[in-house]
């Protein structure tokens, strides 16, 4: 296995991974570009503590921040008192607790030299396959408040966008433009070779033919199952509705809602935007999105945590990405690629049943 140095590392700690990165609009410090296949690891807190063993009271190695990009070697079992997850990873310099890192790639891509007609224009739905990629605003100011209160606005690994526009600066470079259908009206450029442009296969449905299809969300065990009749055909953990409120005081506001519902809108990608000052979220390119209750709960893709069976959410149900895009092909209705959503009158499409226990 190809390991930086402890030396390496800590050079690399000491700069912060940012500042080592290549300059470009997205991608990796130049030892990590080297092996595609690498796994590797987003930090997603401000701040976070490398620790000489898996247990947060070991001494620390050194401190990460958000958005450094580390190897991940493995997973282990440690120790943090008072939380359920006890997962922790090895990188380079020691351990790092798990759910503060999202799992990500690198896998730069090809730039399209051109876009495909669609019903919405030139177009197409892609998803970034970098850790993250830089993005500039090209109508300012910005509308979305994660744009207007951000110093350097990113896209990150998995998250999906619809792409309307390609530019060639005359260097070599060419440059995606995200356009959100569902979102505050702002457009972005960001570097073509971190998006992978999904297929019509990336959307295509998981047997449609498939009789009795219905989702049961296990609330006490934090899992998500998907029955054909009566055998269960796929199983993840996931992260549903917290039960208190921003002071920390039992609240039901934010619980994901228990009962059966019916799956009545699904979208390749959305801007997820709510809440209150204090509690509230501005999230875009939010794939794989199945919504079963009208306020707007739903079971989505999820690139800001990695604490699934944890509760964690607003309401949603927090899937891992790839979790999420199986969830998503698998239940009713279908989507077509082009436009990329629907929306079903009752009854609906699946039923997801939310139960306690």
């Amino acid at each position: 296995m190809d390991r930086i140095t402890r030396r390496d590392f800590l050079k690399l700690n000491a700069f912060g991974i940012a500042g080592t990165l290549l300059e470009s609009s997205g991608g990796l410090p130049r030892h990590l570009q080297v092996q595609e296949t690498r796994r590797l690891a987003r930090v997603v807190e401000n701040r976070l503590n490398l620790r000489a063993s898996p247990d947060v009271e070991s001494p620390s190695a050194g401190t990460l921040v958000q958005d450094d990009v580390i190897p991940w070697y493995r997973e282990v079992v440690g120790v943090h008192p008072y939380r359920i997850n006890q997962r922790w990873v090895e990188t380079d310099g020691g351990y790092v607790y798990a759910p503060a890192l999202q799992p990500v790639a690198n896998k730069p891509n090809q730039a399209l030299p051109n876009l495909p007609d669609s019903s919405l224009g030139k177009g197409i739905w892609a998803e970034v396959t970098i850790p993250w990629v830089n993005v500039t605003l090209e109508n300012p100011p910005a509308r979305a408040p994660w744009l207007a209160n951000t110093a350097n606005p990113r896209l990150y690994y998995s998250q999906v966008v619809w792409i309307d526009q390609v530019k060639d600066d005359g260097e070599g470079n060419v440059y995606y433009r995200i356009n959100e259908r569902f979102g505050f009206g702002d457009r972005l450029w960001a570097d073509a070779t971190g998006f992978r442009p999904l297929s019509v296969d990336d959307v295509a449905p998981i047997r449609p033919e498939a009789e009795e299809k219905r989702v049961i969300v296990n609330i006490g065990r934090q899992s998500l199952s998907c029955f054909e009749g009566q055998r269960e055909v796929y199983y993840c953990r996931v992260s549903t509705g917290v039960k208190f409120d921003v002071e920390d005081n039992p609240s039901e506001e934010w619980a994901t809602p228990p009962g059966p519902h019916p799956v009545w809108r699904k979208l390749i990608s959305v801007h997820m935007v709510g809440g209150t000052t204090g509690g509230g979220w501005d999230l875009p390119g939010v794939g794989w999105t199945s919504l079963f209750v009208g306020n707007g709960v739903a079971i989505h893709s999820t690139f800001w945590h990695n604490d699934f069976g944890v509760p964690r959410s607003r309401g949603c149900v927090n899937a891992r990405p790839e979790d999420a895009k199986w969830i998503f092909r698998w239940l009713e209705p279908v989507v077509p690629y082009d436009p990329g959503d629907v929306t079903v009158s009752m009854p609906g499409g699946t039923i997801v049943e939310v139960i306690e226990h």
